[in-house]
């Protein structure tokens, strides 16, 4: 089985950056950077639909500051609960007669 490439964030943005400058050839830069010319149009896609949030590595998804601070308050809020469930249950078992 084949082992599929990873490249950093700052390499794709670079790749999209030589490819928006007028008179240059795609399959050249794609040669030039040892990529194939349907990663590039990807990438530049990407880049253009999502903007900063392009490229965030490792699989993860994107957020913006909102969702994540979304994200944030929803584990927050879940460790809450998480430690109101054990103080009930520790002052059940306190009350427990023996």
């Amino acid at each position: 089985m084949k082992e599929r490439k990873t490249y950093p964030a700052e390499f794709k943005r670079e790749a999209v950056r030589l490819m928006e400058q007028p008179g240059v050839q795609v399959e050249q830069i794609a040669r030039d950077l040892g990529v194939s010319a349907h990663s590039l149009y990807d990438w530049r896609k990407k880049a253009r639909e999502q903007g900063n949030l392009a490229f965030p590595g490792h699989g993860k998804v994107a957020l913006t500051a909102e969702q994540e601070e979304n994200r944030r308050l929803k584990r927050e809020l879940e460790l809450v609960k998480q430690g109101d469930i054990l103080k009930k249950t520790i002052s059940y078992f306190a009350k427990v007669p023996k």
